[in-house]
């Protein structure tokens, strides 16, 4: 159909002379129009690239824009709904502009737990970093940019009729809405992988990046809502059959009779507990049957040569702030160099960064990813920790205690990290650490090594005393530079003349603070001989992002640092995993070079120190262990000794020189989806609850221990600094 040129211009006329009419445009039209103007402006200030996103933004803010109208419709007052939209508007562009100030930092979006966790935490301990991001003009800039659909809307729409919708209006706004979602979601499901990121590989940062803010947001607040789902599994198997298990009893009989007539080729024991997962599975239902089921499904992984090689030994566990392998160098941090070449060598070792320092924390103590971003720690606080070093060791009577050198409640540490099973508890800047560590930024690990050794454990250690003690480091915390950060500047000289830009030099020097932190430590247990008798274990919380204000695929600074452009989030998490003992330093080293991550440390520890543990409760492995290796992160990349899986863009680059069976990828695939769904429904259900029953009195525990261990009622008494350990635990109020 054609129309007259007459009746265009009186249809023209008609609508300049309605400005009634124009007003309800512009108001039907704002909430879609800023949700696209937030999207673009977020999206060409972090991640860029915005083909194919910028169809599903414009389609997902469509949506999103016409749902916010018609709540904003509701009331039968105009000026009502136009407070709602105005209110609604300010608090959107705040939202959308703390996740850009967020991704500034830590170059990855967070999910809603993590930003609103630690929102009140960043405002008291890094107010001075928080103004460095806003108060430039580029921060200035974009706080602008966010608030302008607000400034827009309060300026030019004073006179917005904000009238409710008649049924008919509503019939047609709904069908429009509902139209576009429908859309959008059959364009979704026709991307394939880039699609997958929806649903079955969802993961906040990475929808974000694809499918924009609002679509996240809205996934976040549905799981909430929804409600804990019931797991499932790809990969777990079927229960076998009657003829199934005869013949597999078959096969281990005749395995047994082999054995006794060749008794020199023992077989290894897998490293498992005497737990039926199958018949447990029948005593319950929904997730944590799910769970039973996957968990009877895995093979255990074998004890090997490796296992109980430091039974008994003291340990100290370190997770260092923005530690990376390129700060670890025989110039500037020789101790630690030494560490890392002298003990167990991790030459192909990742850090998958997901939830900041948190979530490395969880990582490192856990085995498991931060599968609820910042919160998965805070989750566990009244969850049974059976697993964990802490609670591990506990149990055979070592004196456990927990550190940070920083606020001792950031992150709701103090209510965490007495959850852990370290039997003196958890000591911070604020309640107690202030004692023996000056107030600075940020502050010194050389000082809390030095104060927590000469004060509280540095007695201890002998065979009948020995010692688990875990440090979270900060003096390796942005931002580098000599003149804002004072570990910079104390180590500056050491730093000065190196070929690097200010920024790289500024962050090496702030990591020699923990490097001569290492040079005390071993020195003391040196001069005590029981270096021989003692583990550290040396693990960083996430790569160092304060080095550079881009994304991935231009982070200049920090490819400056690795040597060559970093383009994937494998290659940025890439790290260096220390577990040192002054018993290997003569010996030739143990090199793993396998794809490893830090998924891997607990396993790798509980056999180590050998304990009684589970290889099939952990998605982990033992790195001696004959289980294939896997490296893996919430994203849905992966690596094996095959080959290297990135999610974005969808390509699977297999190992030089590997064979690559038919199929292995897809399989992968499955495996990588259950070990997250694991992962997540082990942290949403406390899972170890089930299978282990209440948690633990840490104290009880302990004490039956040393019991054990032929020990007397308090092995500490008579021994020099028992006082102080008596007078630092009533003073706090730890059991």
């Amino acid at each position: 159909m054609q129309l007259n040129p007459k009746s265009s211009r009186a249809l023209l006329r008609a609508y300049n002379d309605r400005p009634e009419a124009r007003r309800r445009l512009f108001s039907a039209a704002i909430f879609p129009v800023a949700f696209l103007w937030w999207e673009l402006v977020l999206k060409a200030s972090t991640t860029g690239n915005f083909f194919p996103s910028l169809v599903f933004l414009a389609l997902f803010s469509l949506v999103g824009g016409i749902l916010l109208h018609v709540l904003c419709s509701i009331s039968r007052k105009p000026r009502v709904n136009r407070c709602l939209k105005l209110a609604l508007l300010c608090a959107l562009g705040i939202a959308y502009g703390i996740e850009y100030f967020v991704f500034g930092e830590f170059k990855m979006f967070y999910d809603l737990a993590t930003v609103t966790g630690g929102a009140s935490h960043a405002v008291g301990g890094f107010s001075d970093q928080i103004a460095l991001l806003v108060l430039n003009p580029s921060g200035l800039l974009h706080v602008a940019l966010f608030m302008l659909p607000a400034v827009a809307y309060a300026l030019l729409m004073k006179h917005d009729p904000a009238r409710r919708h008649g049924r008919r209006g509503f019939e047609t706004v709904g069908c429009v809405a509902l139209a576009s979602y429908v859309l959008a979601l059959v364009l979704v499901a026709a991307s394939g992988p880039f699609g997958l990121v929806y649903s079955q590989r969802y993961s906040f940062p990475r929808a974000t990046e694809n499918f924009g803010l609002l679509t996240s947001m809205y996934q976040e607040v549905w799981q909430v809502m929804s409600g804990p789902q019931t797991a499932s599994f790809v990969t777990t198997k079927a229960a076998p059959t009657a003829d199934e298990t005869a013949a597999q009893q078959q096969a281990e009989d005749a395995a047994t009779d082999n054995e006794k007539n060749q008794p020199t080729q023992a077989k290894a024991a897998p490293n498992a507990l005497d737990i039926d997962f199958a018949a447990l599975a029948q005593t319950t239902d929904g997730t944590w049957a799910a769970l039973d089921e996957y968990v009877a499904s895995q093979t255990p992984s074998l004890r090997n040569d490796m296992t109980g090689l430091f039974e008994g030994y003291n340990l100290v566990f370190i997770s260092a702030e923005a530690l990376s392998a390129e700060a670890i160098r025989p110039d500037t941090t020789p101790t630690l160099y030494r560490m890392a070449t002298k003990g167990i060598q991790f030459t192909d070792y990742y850090q998958p960064a997901s939830a900041g320092t948190t979530g490395g924390e969880y990582l490192n103590l856990f085995g498991m990813l931060p599968t609820d971003g910042g919160a998965s720690v805070i989750d566990t606080t009244t969850h049974n920790n059976y697993l964990t070093m802490g609670f591990t060791l506990n149990r055979l009577g070592y004196e456990g205690w927990m550190f940070h050198n920083n606020d001792y409640t950031y992150y709701s540490r103090d209510l965490t990290h007495n959850e852990l099973g370290y039997n003196h508890g958890y000591m911070g800047y604020g309640n107690g650490m202030e004692q023996w560590v000056s107030e600075q930024w940020p502050e010194s690990d050389l000082e809390m090594v030095k104060g927590t050794w000469e004060n509280l454990f540095g007695s201890l250690g002998d065979a009948d005393h020995p010692f688990n003690v875990y440090y979270m480091s900060v003096s390796g915390h942005s931002l580098y530079s000599p003149e804002i950060n004072d570990m910079s500047a104390k180590w500056w000289d050491e730093v000065a003349d190196l070929p690097y830009s200010e920024t790289v030099r500024a962050y090496l020097a702030a990591n020699i603070d923990l490097d001569r932190a290492m040079e005390y430590l071993i020195k003391q247990l040196e001069k005590r001989k029981i270096a021989n008798r003692t583990v550290i274990v040396i693990g960083a919380d996430h790569f160092p992002y304060g080095l550079d204000d881009d994304s991935l695929g231009s982070l200049p600074v920090l490819s400056e640092l690795y040597g060559h452009d970093v383009n994937s989030l494998l290659d940025r998490d890439h790290n260096r995993l220390i577990i040192w003992s002054g018993a290997l330093e003569k010996k030739d080293p143990i090199v793993v070079d396998t794809p490893t991550s830090s998924m891997d440390i607990l396993p790798t520890l509980l056999n180590l120190f050998g304990a009684e543990w589970d290889s099939r409760l952990l998605p982990g492995r033992d790195v001696f262990s004959d289980r294939s290796p896997l490296v893996f992160d919430l994203n849905y990349d992966w690596k094996t000794d095959l080959g290297t899986y990135l999610s974005s863009p969808d390509t699977f680059t297999p190992a030089e020189g590997a064979e690559v069976p038919d199929g292995y990828v897809e399989s992968m695939h499955e495996v990588v989806a259950d070990k997250i769904s694991y992962c997540s429904a082990v942290l949403d259900s406390d899972y170890f609850r089930h299978v282990f029953g209440e948690p633990e009195d840490v104290e009880a525990a302990n004490a039956a221990g040393k019991a054990a261990a032929g020990e007397g009622d308090d092995p500490l008494e008579g021994h020099w600094g028992y006082e102080e350990v008596r007078q630092f635990k009533a003073k706090h109020h730890l059991k």
